[in-house]
């Protein structure tokens, strides 16, 4: 039986991270991963390194600090993958949201970004609105514009695992965690991969499996009692249509919740939505209702490129995101987006990750990183995490 430092029970963002974050610090790393590196969540995003804007109407102004800080390293780190990218906020005369209110939220942002060089915004004089093509102009009432960034997921993710392959870490594709056998001292951890069973002993294990956070806690022994989660799912779709060049931040126009018309591949994207899935069975799908729902949105806004069912024709690929929340009351859009991180005395060796945010994966992972040298010691560094570069 092999032995490591730590195993990391899924390979998404999250997974990816502490692997990077825990190698670079002289830990002995496995990473299972029971698909392929960020084949599920962690490629489904709305592709967005960004603060959170509206995370603001919620009170989360720590969370959006942390995450204008990320937004800022990323910047700094992995240029390759992590682009500034122009946002558009129109204001009309019956939006719920006022020129006053956003102006006071877009100013709150530049303070929180401590006013670094995406910080700045500005009204766009009427003269250019029509530069937005196809943008509804009829009651238009102001255009504001700030910075965030965009990045694609799925490259960035492996970007991160292959930084941590560089620094030793040992990460497995197709290879399903079946039991975590919590002992004294460490675990003992197996698996299946390519037909055959596996073990590893571990002196610490992160469940990080995001979506199925649960199910890799019903294979710990002696039983663990998991937190009670919600799946909600973000739907997206891509369109036919010819890109902007920036993003349009729209409010909904049949809730209060906002989505993105983002450019992708030359091509319109548009998300996401946020609904609450009873059961998590197979790979997701967008459902009729999400279908309706943004394209609703879209067609509202940008009346010129047709109607909801004309637009359904224009569907090149639609992709959903699962993000895992604790099981409060209230809508999924008002829920707090902080990483849960969940220990318990019963099981001093294992953390389970709920949540998370690509933008803050780093945060996270130097959260572990902690975790880790608390329980069982520090190691001799191989590099400043803070310092490795991503292409």
């Amino acid at each position: 039986m092999s032995a490591v430092d730590l195993v990391i029970v899924g390979g998404g963002i999250n997974g990816a991270g502490i692997a990077q974050c825990a190698a670079a610090a002289g830990y002995s790393v496995t990473l299972l991963e029971k698909g392929v590196i960020a084949g599920q969540t962690s490629a489904n995003s709305s592709k967005l390194i960004h603060g959170g804007l509206r995370y603001l109407e919620t009170g989360q102004l720590a969370l959006v600090r942390q995450s204008l800080a990320e937004r800022r390293a990323l910047l700094k780190l992995a240029p390759s993958l992590v682009n500034p990218i122009p946002f558009y906020i129109p204001v009309y005369e019956d939006s719920r949201r006022s020129s006053i209110a956003i102006r006071a939220g877009l100013s709150l942002y530049s303070m929180l970004s401590n006013f670094d060089s995406l910080g700045q915004f500005k009204s766009i004089p009427s003269v250019h609105w029509a530069k937005i093509k196809g943008l509804k102009l009829d009651g238009l009432k102001a255009l504001y514009q700030y910075w965030d960034a965009q990045t694609d997921d799925k490259r960035l993710t492996e970007s991160v695992v292959k930084n941590a392959r560089s620094m030793g870490a040992y990460v497995l594709e197709h290879a399903k965690c079946i039991q975590i056998e919590h002992q004294k001292r460490h675990c003992v951890v197996r698996y299946e991969c390519q037909g055959q069973q596996h073990e590893v002993e571990a002196l610490a294990v992160v469940n990080a499996a995001g979506p199925w956070v649960n199910d890799v806690l019903n294979c710990v022994t002696p039983v663990v009692s998991p937190v009670p989660i919600e799946w909600v799912q973000g739907s997206h779709l891509l369109l036919d249509i010819a890109a902007n060049d920036g993003i349009l931040y729209l409010e909904s126009c049949f809730d209060k919740r906002v989505v993105f018309v983002m450019p992708w591949n030359g091509k319109t994207l548009i998300g996401t939505t946020e609904v609450v899935l009873d059961e998590m069975t197979g790979r997701p799908t967008p459902t009729e209702s999400e279908v309706d729902y943004l394209l609703g949105i879209y067609s509202h806004y940008f009346p010129s490129m047709g109607d909801v069912d004309s637009l359904k024709s224009r569907i090149l690929e639609t992709f959903c995101g699962v993000r895992v929340l604790p099981k409060q009351q209230g809508n999924a859009f008002d829920r707090p987006r902080d990483t849960l991180q969940q220990t318990s005395s019963s099981h001093p060796h294992l953390l389970t990750l709920y949540g998370g945010k690509l933008t803050t994966y780093r945060t996270t992972a130097v959260e572990v990183l902690g975790w880790l040298e608390s329980h069982i010691g520090s190691r001799n560094a191989l590099a400043d995490f803070n310092q490795l570069q991503l292409d």
